[in-house]
């Protein structure tokens, strides 16, 4: 009698290991973390949306991390695929175009900002769409944290879309996720108070909280009040000494929640 107890003792905790190894958590959404057979099952059960979001690695400024757009597009499409529910999310595309390399234009001009050319970028988007195509993605999805390849990921899409176009596969450009931050992000900060050359257009007011809300450590806020300089010496246009983490939380949420509605409309019109 006690052999047999302890037989199915042991039977049951193999049942039970057995399916905690082949459980998938319903927040898990990055597609690094999946084995290709868990990929699989997860497409066969409907998470056939991909996001590709795209970053850059730039200056910005004396007082905030290299890596501020790639942080940032990370956490928000984690947020954004979680609303969204049956979406998985591509690794952060972090090489961007960012200007002429020799002689140095734009954010090249300071160190550590990487750029390449918008041939080769829009290349590794079209073959990351085309990879994804073939595993069996329905809805390919850019969201890009920096406006200066917005037009590359339409043109990309545009082309990948007329190619594709008996298929039932589809890639959105949603270029509101960037145009956000420019329009309805800068009317909460004025509203509250804060002026357009705050706010600024590069590492200002909202630039710089955005970053605060994600990830702290991507701010050096004891640089805060020496940062509004000017901007062709310091890379800082703007002025984000009222930066906030409160503030950039304000942001995130309209960015999240209005992009999740402009994929969605954009899954409906395929």
């Amino acid at each position: 009698m006690l052999v047999r107890l302890r037989t199915l003792c042991l039977f049951i905790c193999c049942l039970a290991a057995t399916a905690a190894l082949g459980a998938q958590p319903a927040n898990r959404v990055w597609l690094d973390d999946y084995t290709w057979t868990e990929l699989a099952t997860a497409l066969n059960a409907g998470k056939t949306t991909i996001i590709v979001p795209i970053g850059g690695t730039e200056q910005s400024g004396p007082h905030m991390a290299l890596g501020k757009h790639n942080v940032r597009v990370k956490v928000l499409a984690e947020r954004i695929a979680l609303a969204l529910g049956n979406a998985l999310v591509a690794p952060v595309v972090a090489y961007v175009p960012e200007g002429s390399i020799d002689p140095p234009t734009a954010h090249m001009r300071f160190p550590g900002t990487i750029s390449v050319p918008e041939r080769a970028f829009e290349a590794v988007l079209e073959s990351a769409a085309r990879s994804f195509k073939r595993h069996g993605f329905r809805d390919i999805v850019f969201i890009g944290d920096h406006g200066g390849y917005q037009k590359s990921e339409q043109a990309v899409a545009a082309r990948l879309n007329r190619e594709w176009a008996a298929s039932p596969t589809r890639v959105h450009a949603i270029v509101a996720f960037y145009e956000i931050t420019q329009s309805r992000y800068r009317e909460l900060l004025q509203r509250r108070g804060f002026t357009d050359e705050e706010i600024g257009t590069h590492a200002g007011a909202a630039d710089t909280s955005l970053a605060l809300a994600v990830d702290p450590s991507l701010v050096r806020e004891d640089r805060l009040q020496t940062a509004a300089a000017d901007g062709q010496k310091s890379g800082v246009y703007g002025d984000p000494r009222r930066s906030s983490a409160e503030l950039g939380g304000l942001g995130i949420d309209v960015i999240v929640a209005e992009t999740v509605n402009e994929i969605r409309n954009a899954v409906k019109r395929r």
